[in-house]
């Protein structure tokens, strides 16, 4: 499975499309500021009810990013800085929070799907059994 980012797509719908392949994780979008540090988070995400057009802020003819699942995090992040000028963020769900993936970017975004669907029941497995005293 793979995603092909256009920029008609509306970044709601590139995070809809991300997530439907990748459940456990999610992809944040922020606007970039002149101090840009590592810490994205800090940053305010952009409109999601706009398009990747509309958003953007490099303008490269052609520019066009193929999402696999053997992409790491890393790759991902540094394709749409590069193509478009956005900062990005992937997350990891983790029971019931999403955690910041940056010490684990290296991963590819199918590895890290897998750890957050492990994570994900496990905590559910635990909370169910909690309930059940």
């Amino acid at each position: 499975m793979q995603i092909q980012i256009v920029d008609i797509l509306k970044i709601s719908e590139i995070q809809e499309k991300f997530s439907s392949i990748f459940p456990f994780l999610k992809l944040e979008f922020f606007k970039k500021s002149p101090q840009a540090s590592p810490l994205v988070i800090k940053q305010p995400l952009i409109n999601i009810n706009k398009t990747l057009a509309e958003s953007r802020t490099i303008f490269k003819a052609n520019a066009e990013i193929t999402i696999t699942p053997n992409m790491t995090v890393s790759e991902l992040e540094k394709q749409f800085n590069e193509c478009y000028g956005l900062s990005t963020q992937v997350f990891r769900r983790s029971g019931n929070i999403w955690l910041v993936t940056t010490v684990t970017d290296k991963w590819t975004l199918e590895e890290q799907n897998k750890q957050g669907e492990i994570i994900t029941k496990q905590v559910s497995e635990r909370k169910s059994k909690l309930d059940q005293l």
